[in-house]
C-alpha cells in the first residue's frame, strides 16, 4: 500500500497536469467517468494516503489500497481503473485502487492537521487524540489515519523500532517521553522516506521492516501479525520495550 510520503511523490509527479482539459476517459471504474469529459484540472492535493484530483465544483479521490499503482505518460499490460486522457498524448492511469467523486469542499472533509506531511500537521492535536485512547496498541495507533494519516506499515515498523518500542504495549501506558518520541518520529521517519524514497535507497535504510536480524542486539526480529489489521510487523523483543503488561 503507497503511503503518505508517496502520494506526496506522485503529487509533484503530475503538477505538469494542472490547468490541463481532460480530453477522453476509459478504465473500469463503476464510477461515472464521463462527467470528467472536458473538466479541466484545477490542482492536486494530497491527504494521507488519498490522493486527490480538484476541479472547479468537485474532486475525485483516488486511495490505491493495497495493490494500487499508477502510471504517468505509459501504460501497465493491466486494463486502468480509471485513464485520463489529454493533449499531446499526455496521459494518466491508475491501476487497482478505489475511486471516489467528493462533491463538498476538501476543507469540510478533511483534518489537515491529521496529516504528517502537511505543512498544518498538529503533534498537539495528535496527541490528545492519542490520550483519549489509552487502551489502543501502538502498533494500531499508528496506522489510525484519524491520528496519522499517511503513516502505513513500514512507517509503523520503522518508527517502533526507533524509538525502542513494543507495537504491542498498550497507549495509555507509555512514558510521557515515549509518547513524545512516537508522535515526533511519525512525522519525522515520513520526511526522511519521502527522501529515501526520491533517491530510490528507501529499503536500504530499512532497518525493522522485513529485516530478520536485530541490528541492535543482533538477535532474530519477530515476523507477527498484529493489532486489528493484522499487518505485518517486525520487532525486536530486547530493546523494544513492552508498556502495559
Amino acid at each position: 500500500m503507497p503511503e503518505g510520503p508517496t502520494i506526496v511523490i506522485l503529487k509533484e509527479e503530475v503538477q505538469a497536469f494542472a490547468g490541463k482539459k481532460i480530453i477522453g476517459v476509459a478504465g473500469n471504474t463503476k464510477m461515472d467517468k464521463e462527467r470528467l469529459l472536458n473538466q479541466t484540472v484545477t490542482g492536486f492535493k494530497s491527504w494521507g494516503k488519498h490522493f486527490l484530483i480538484c476541479f472547479h465544483t468537485f474532486t475525485v479521490r483516488i486511495h490505491f489500497m493495497l495493490f494500487g499503482s499508477y502510471r504517468i505518460n505509459e501504460r501497465k499490460a493491466a486494463v486502468p481503473r480509471l485513464q485520463l486522457q489529454f493533449a499531446k498524448g499526455m496521459e494518466l492511469n491508475f491501476y487497482t485502487c478505489s475511486i471516489q467523486f467528493i462533491e463538498t469542499p476538501l476543507d469540510e472533509v478533511y483534518d489537515w492537521t491529521a496529516d504528517v506531511m502537511n505543512e498544518t500537521w498538529s503533534p498537539r492535536k495528535a496527541t490528545r487524540k492519542l490520550r483519549d485512547k489509552p487502551d489502543m496498541l501502538v502498533c494500531d495507533a499508528l496506522l489510525d489515519q484519524h491520528i496519522f494519516a499517511g503513516v502505513g506499515n513500514i512507517i509503523k515498523n520503522e518508527v517502533l523500532f526507533r524509538i525502542r518500542v513494543h507495537p504491542l504495549s498498550v497507549v495509555g501506558k507509555l512514558p510521557a517521553a515515549k509518547l513524545a518520541a512516537l508522535v515526533k518520529q511519525a512525522r519525522q521517519y515520513s520526511f526522511e522516506f519521502l527522501e529515501w524514497k526520491k533517491a530510490y535507497v528507501l529499503k536500504k535504510h530499512w532497518l525493522a521492516h522485513t529485516r530478520k536480524i536485530c541490528p541492535r542486539d543482533e538477535v532474530p526480529f519477530h515476523k507477527e501479525y498484529l493489532g486489528k489489521t493484522h499487518r505485518r510487523t517486525f520487532f525486536c523483543t530486547v530493546c523494544q520495550v513492552l508498556y502495559g503488561e
